[in-house]
């Protein structure tokens, strides 16, 4: 149970559609109920793997009205965050790993009116973003090791997940506490009960009934609080 209920916001990752069809998959997952898309930007440096770029954010603004929740795994993020602003982002996501002056970078994100977001990977402990806690609208914690899709969720995050909601709310910050990886409707309510608000699914949705899996997540991580 936590002392601060932020709103639940369900946001599926592209990374788990059909890039044949991408603009197609984000109009339907917006029509379903989605919150947020999420888009996993990855460089091949920072995370083994490479997504997409700006010009594929420029392409999904004009597909849906959500807010686009631009998640940068990697290297050097402050040089990137002026294009990806640019391209459409409304919140943009940097690694407290890859950013080398974290302050700066959550600064220039807001100098540009976007939302700010730092992000943790499972083995990272909370502590690395505190001071930066007041600066910023949330923080991701991975509950993978982030690179690719479809792995399973690490249940060792859930005590940094209520460390961190239980920091903001002693601290009296509006704080979102976003959870990405292996996150489904049978385990969204034990994210839920730790602190989390907004849940990031790949093909936790992408793999079925669009509408049925964001309604019952959602159901699921109310009930759970």
């Amino acid at each position: 149970m936590t002392s601060t209920k932020r709103p639940i916001l369900i946001a599926p990752s592209i990374l788990s559609a059909d890039f044949g069809r991408l603009a197609e998959e984000v109009r339907a997952v917006t029509e379903a109920g989605a919150d947020y898309i999420h888009v996993d930007v990855m460089d091949g440096h920072f995370v083994p793997n490479l997504t997409i770029g700006p010009p594929v954010i420029k392409a999904l603004r004009k597909a849906t009205q959500l807010p686009l929740d631009v998640h940068l795994m990697i290297e050097h993020p402050d040089r990137w965050i002026d294009a990806y602003a640019d391209a459409g982002a409304d919140l943009i996501c940097v690694h407290a790993e890859a950013a080398k002056h974290l302050h700066r970078a959550v600064q220039a994100i807001r100098a540009r009116g976007k939302r700010a977001a730092v992000s943790l990977n499972p083995a990272t402990p909370e502590d690395h973003v505190r001071y930066v806690l007041p600066l910023v609208d949330m923080v991701l914690v991975m509950s993978v090791n982030p690179g690719f899709g479809g792995q399973d969720f690490i249940p060792e995050v859930l005590p940094k997940i209520a460390a961190l909601r239980a920091e903001a709310d002693a601290r009296g910050l509006a704080l979102d506490i976003e959870v990405d990886g292996g996150i489904k409707v049978d385990n969204v309510g034990q994210v839920a009960r730790a602190g989390a608000n907004v849940f990031v699914s790949g093909s936790g949705i992408f793999g079925g009934d669009y509408a049925k899996l964001i309604g019952e997540m959602r159901a699921r991580a109310e009930a759970a609080r």
